[in-house]
């Protein structure tokens, strides 16, 4: 499993978890990555996973990357590896080329978004798709990601599965809200809307929200904002609160590690994103049988069917998210019945069965279809993995 960086984020969440249930079910798993500190190192360092880095901290042109690819190229032909997969956008760009020169019989390259920022240029777009046509699949996390590279970059559709996100979803069931020891400051009177999502961009739609909170202030004013995530933009953000006049409003906690117990202590969960693939944080609010509000981008409708068990907005809408939130802020049996379907579907449908299921008929090897495990020698990886499958 390749992942640029252990940083908490989605595609970095999924890369480990996957890699923590797929050692549970008896193969022998290396992550590696091109960073590897981060918050979630310590979810590795739990399952006494290996943890491989390729250190590569600037751009991937420069010839130290061009050297730490050529010895993941040595690294994979030593190991064996039957299945290199690449989890985001650097390292298929990394680990995909690596894989495809070491032979390693299953390449998988991932697409967990729209390709809608600065990063996808023309050309880029290109080679990225060149970088990708070298693996044996691509893992898309929606039928809306699927749609973008059938229709604009002309794969075949053969190539492309679709593997939905996966959650714990018990561990969001089971936790319990603690508003007086996390939230400093909230009272049992504040209705709490919370946000789960980084700052890099604004592609989040922090801004959207900001703005939608002037008017649900005037209606709603023991309305408070819960913005758990942290970034680039964090600043910009907290600036333009206190533009607004809405200091009260909002608490901005940075990443956090404790997101089930913050479910469980707010009221409402939102995502007023412009872009996305198929988000973990609305997984994680459904999870957590809360009501959510959320746009209508990516696979968001893949997850929400509005007004059934969420509500679906337009995208750079501040008035219709206003609305939308003042709708849950006023109807306690709304909030009661979109939670419990929420939580419904996404233990239904979005658990971690489910994406093992479609995983292991990626790896499996298509020139020996019915080989999915095989031996190899105790020394080729730490002694905690001994006995499992390599990848």
């Amino acid at each position: 499993m390749f992942i640029q960086s252990l940083d908490l984020g989605g595609s970095e969440t999924q890369c480990v978890e996957m890699a923590r249930q797929l050692k549970w079910e008896g193969y022998r798993v290396t992550v590696g990555c091109l960073r590897a500190d981060g918050p979630l190192k310590a979810r590795l360092n739990e399952a006494e996973l290996e943890c491989v880095e390729f250190p590569v901290h600037t751009s991937l042109l420069r010839l130290n990357a061009f050297l730490q690819m050529l010895k993941l190229v040595a690294f994979l032909r030593k190991r064996q590896f039957k299945v290199v997969h690449a989890s985001d956008l650097y390292s298929n760009l990394f680990a995909v080329p690596a894989a495809w020169l070491a032979r390693v019989p299953v390449v998988i390259s991932s697409q967990r978004d729209l390709g809608r920022w600065w990063w996808y240029t023309p050309v880029r777009r290109k080679i990225l798709r060149r970088v990708q046509e070298l693996s044996t699949q691509v893992l898309v996390n929606s039928e809306a990601v699927r749609q973008e590279l059938l229709i604009k970059d002309g794969f075949r559709p053969e190539k492309i599965h679709v593997v939905y996100n996966g959650i714990d979803a018990q561990k969001y069931v089971q936790a319990t809200g603690d508003r007086k020891n996390l939230l400093p400051g909230v009272s049992s009177i504040h209705k709490l809307i919370i946000t789960v999502a980084n700052m890099h961009t604004g592609a989040k739609g922090h801004g959207d929200l900001i703005e939608a909170a002037r008017t649900i202030r005037k209606e709603h004013p023991e309305a408070r904002f819960v913005l758990a995530g942290d970034g680039e933009m964090r600043q910009f953000f907290e600036n333009q609160v206190r533009a607004a006049g809405l200091q009260e409003m909002f608490a901005f906690l940075g990443h956090r590690m404790d997101i089930p117990a913050l479910l469980a202590s707010c009221d409402i969960g939102v995502l007023a994103s412009r872009t996305e693939g198929l988000p973990n944080a609305v997984l994680e609010y459904m999870a957590a049988g809360l009501p959510v509000v959320a746009t209508t981008v990516g696979g968001v409708p893949e997850i929400i069917e509005n007004e059934t068990n969420g509500l679906l907005i337009p995208a750079e809408n501040p008035t219709a998210l206003s609305g939308a939130l003042l709708r849950l802020l006023k109807d306690e049996q709304l909030r009661k019945r979109l939670g419990h379907a929420g939580r419904k579907r996404i233990l239904a449908q979005f658990n971690f069965a489910s994406v093992m299921a479609r995983l292991k008929q990626l790896y499996r090897d298509p020139q020996h279809p019915a080989e999915l495990r095989r031996t190899f020698p105790a020394n080729s990886l730490s002694q905690a993995n001994r006995g499992s499958e390599n990848l």
